[in-house]
């Protein structure tokens, strides 16, 4: 009975020590926490410009194109692009992205190169890169085999709470690794996120993505070729009674011999729901919501060149056609399931599947399956890992000789032959004759010894939004995410499959996620967890055995106003004001502050009023209670209407500042400048997060 008692006292002391290293490990934490919203507080630091112009002027700073070996792989960043190099078999090509730690956001501009053959990874500085920017597109040229094109993306403030989107066009040679912004007359796809883009011959094709505005996100459905041999874009008016692919963002679009394929995507569409759900009959009411849409459908996009002898500027002939649903597809429908393109057929890896479950939260499950899809018979098929046949090892003469083997076996009879004639002996004594090979040829560099890596024959962890490369029938996997209550995690990791052999997946390298701070909410749950636990432990005398945390993670719970946005055009006139700093936020800042709400680049009028609809209407009901009038005695649309007549004036004030604004951001490729303030989200903003 001693014993026991004893024991219990001491597992007691041992489960206080690790409690109260927790709770220091809880509290460093914590104050990281602050230290970072003081730090990247957006109250403060909504002046992107001036965020960017540093970007610029610290980019400058470098005088050529620089390339170094890194000591350790890129940092981890969702929503970056990855390519297979189309100009070195050897290479894989990483830009852009973001990283989001529970507090700020972090954008990246830096282009790295893993070279398959060294496993090394280097960096590229360049004084004329695109800037820091994440949801972007690019993809290799048709006809500019050699070079790759890249379109779009968009920049925050550190705590998302405003971003924008880019309009820009760039051309980047992996052979020189030089940067070149381009610059064409005419109409230029609009700024966007979250866009796909592909090449058929002379033409690179975009489209689709999203918009952010004030009011809401708009999904986008437009089609644009850009001509790599007459240098313009082109938007092909398409027949109205023409089926084409609805919005839609995050889709896979792959080429084709005659011209490109289109499947699945992610969008929101309108739906009506019950706004009071326990009343009865009438009296629930309805509300306006844009409610999650994962598709499932596949358009073909055939393209007809025009004739030989036609004038340089004539554009193609486009045309959509909606095709069967692919058979056989991942099931459930998932988002965020990423495309490479490989011999005629697309590779499909990840996705997640979201569940409603109850209004204040949703499951989500998430997947690491991998698929290919036959284009041309638009079939899906599972692949799986299969362990190699152990296979007895031939002595080496009775190996087979390769193409270069043989090769540099004539090569060395011939030389013999040659060197027997210049001595005057007969062709028969060539085989007795020592030959050396390598005089007069440069002394070669001794290979690098390659690493061993770990090899699995399960695939990477479930994710979404992973970025994927083939190079030489290998599948490439970097990077992804996860979401686990209400952690997101960004995996840091790369892994290697051989599609032809399929016999395991490699390692290439993997780090924990040490990052994430979090916030103080959830510091505050696990505490009040930790305590309940103890407490139950003191009741019972319980000893819980120590489990790993990973193994813990559950179907992450998410506020759903990060999956649902309600629509709040039914109920403009009845909301509450704005504070005043959230205004003062939210606003450019110009050289003189009336107090007045101000409008942003590339604002309408409308859009103007539609934001501040309810501070001119204060304004305006305050100035007449100063007249001596009461607001009472005017109805709604009265008071409407003077107040847009308040906002119109103070537009057209600040409209030769706005402009000049605009010509800046224009310059730049910078879209509009959008608050998630006033869109009502509280979760923060990013491709990656919407999917």
């Amino acid at each position: 009975m001693a014993k026991d008692k004893k024991g219990k006292s001491e597992g007691k002391k041992a489960k206080a020590a690790e409690k109260k290293q927790k709770q220091e490990k809880k509290a460093q934490k914590k104050e990281k926490f602050k230290a970072s919203k003081l730090d990247g507080s957006d109250a403060e630091d909504v002046d992107l410009d001036a965020v960017l112009a540093e970007y610029k002027k610290a980019q400058e700073e470098f005088v050529k194109i620089t390339e170094t070996v890194s000591d350790a792989p890129p940092k981890a960043r969702s929503s970056s692009t990855f390519l297979a190099s189309p100009s070195n078999s050897n290479q894989l090509l990483l830009f852009g992205g973001e990283t989001w730690n529970g507090a700020l956001a972090s954008f990246y501009n830096d282009l790295n190169i893993y070279y398959t053959d060294r496993d090394e990874w280097h960096c590229v500085t360049s004084p004329n890169a695109p800037l820091p920017r994440s949801g972007h597109a690019w993809c290799r040229g048709g006809n500019q085999k050699d070079s790759v094109f890249l379109f779009g993306g968009e920049f925050s403030s550190p705590k998302q709470g405003t971003f924008y989107h880019y309009n820009d066009f760039w051309k980047l040679e992996p052979s020189t690794r030089e940067w070149t912004r381009i610059e064409t007359k005419g109409k230029t796809p609009p700024a966007r996120s979250g866009h796909r883009m592909t090449y058929y011959k002379n033409y690179i094709i975009l489209f689709g993505g999203f918009q952010d505005t004030s009011n809401q996100t708009k999904y986008l459905n437009d089609l644009w070729l850009y001509d790599t041999q007459n240098f313009f874009w082109y938007s092909p008016t398409l027949p109205p009674a023409q089926l084409k692919p609805d919005a839609r963002s995050s889709f896979t679009f792959l080429p084709h011999e005659q011209g490109a394929v289109l499947f699945g995507g992610y969008s929101r569409v309108k739906a009506t729901v019950s706004a009071n759900k326990s009343a009865k009959g009438a009296s629930q009411g309805q509300r306006n919501i844009l409610k999650p849409m994962v598709h499932e459908d596949c358009f073909f996009l055939r393209i007809t060149q025009p004739p030989a002898d036609s004038p340089p500027n004539t554009p193609p002939n486009v045309r959509w056609e909606k095709r069967k649903k692919p058979a056989n597809a991942p099931n459930p429908r998932r988002a965020g399931a990423t495309m490479a393109y490989h011999k005629g057929r697309g590779i499909l890896f990840g996705g997640v599947h979201d569940v409603e479950q109850t209004e204040e939260g949703m499951d989500s499950e998430f997947f690491n399956q991998l698929y290919a899809w036959n284009i041309e018979r638009n079939r899906f098929f599972p692949l799986t890992l299969r362990k190699p046949r152990a296979q007895k090892k031939a002595a080496p003469s009775e190996q087979r000789v390769g193409r270069r083997g043989r090769a540099q076996a004539n090569e060395e009879e011939l030389l013999k032959q040659l060197a027997a004639l210049q001595a005057g002996s007969s062709i028969e004594d060539a085989d007795a004759m020592d030959i050396d090979l390598k005089a007069g040829q440069e002394p070669e560099e001794p290979e690098k010894p390659v690493r061993e890596m770990p090899v699995s024959m399960e695939l990477p962890h479930p994710r979404f939004n992973a970025q994927l490369a083939v190079q030489d029938d290998v599948l490439y996997i970097y990077g992804g995410t996860y979401e686990a209550k209400d952690r997101e995690y960004t995996f840091d990791d790369m892994y290697a499959i051989d599609l032809g052999k399929m016999d395991g997946c490699k390692q290439i390298f993997k780090r924990e996620d040490d990052t994430w701070v979090g916030s103080d909410d959830e510091d505050e749950d696990e505490e009040d967890e930790d305590e309940d636990e103890d407490e139950e432990d003191e009741e019972g005398d319980i000893d819980m055995p120590d489990e790993d945390p990973e193994a813990l993670i559950s179907p992450s719970k998410r506020k759903k106003k990060q999956v649902d946005e309600v629509s709040m055009a039914d109920t403009a006139s009845t909301t509450g004001s704005i504070g005043d700093d959230e205004s003062e936020a939210d606003t450019v800042a110009t050289t003189v502050d009336d107090g007045l709400p101000h409008p942003r680049p590339f604002e309408s009028r409308r859009d103007f009023f539609n934001r501040t609809s309810n501070e001119w209407q204060e304004i305006l009901m305050t100035s007449l209670r100063w007249k001596g009038i009461q607001p009472e005695s005017l109805t709604i649309k009265e008071i409407k209407t003077k107040a847009f007549e308040l906002s119109e004036e103070k537009w057209w004030d600040c409209r030769e500042e706005i402009t000049a604004l605009e010509d800046e951001q224009e310059a730049a490729g910078i879209g509009e400048v959008v608050s998630l303030a006033d869109k009502g989200d509280s979760a923060p903003g990013g491709a990656g997060r919407r999917r």
